[in-house]
């Protein structure tokens, strides 16, 4: 397979992101535990946890795409950090702001968010298996 040249600096871009959504992550689940806990229901307060969880996830999954970029070199690894990043904001946003709302159409927009996670896990497995390793 042909290896893309990468943009300099996305490994560093996805790296900072990464940690970037893991510190607002643990802020969020802070948030939730102390803040909300009193204030919210118990199912929306499982809906605030379930967003922090995937932020957290996710935001582990971008020190993965940072590592493959250089490694794996291509347009199919940045696709999954964006879709990573897409998803988190998606995924988890909608999650946060059903939960402080209590705005139930929030809830319709989850699932894109999940799909975009899903593309960018296997967008990060095709990035990883198609591209020839370096060196």
């Amino acid at each position: 397979m042909i290896a893309y040249p990468v943009p300099e600096e996305m490994d560093r871009i996805f790296f900072v992101i990464g940690t970037l959504l893991g510190a607002s992550g643990v802020a969020a689940g802070a948030f939730g535990v102390h803040a909300l806990k009193v204030r919210l229901s118990s199912d929306l307060l499982a809906v605030f946890e379930t967003g922090v969880r995937y932020q957290l996830l996710h935001a582990l999954a971008l020190f993965a795409v940072a590592f493959a970029t250089t490694r794996w070199p291509g347009t199919a690894v940045i696709a999954s950090g964006w879709c990573f990043v897409t998803g988190t904001v998606v995924f988890s946003g909608s999650l946060y702001l059903l939960a402080l709302t209590g705005t139930r159409w929030m809830g319709a927009i989850t699932p894109f968010g999940g799909l975009l996670f899903i593309a960018g896990w296997l967008l990060l497995a095709w990035g990883v298996w198609s591209t020839a390793p370096r060196g």
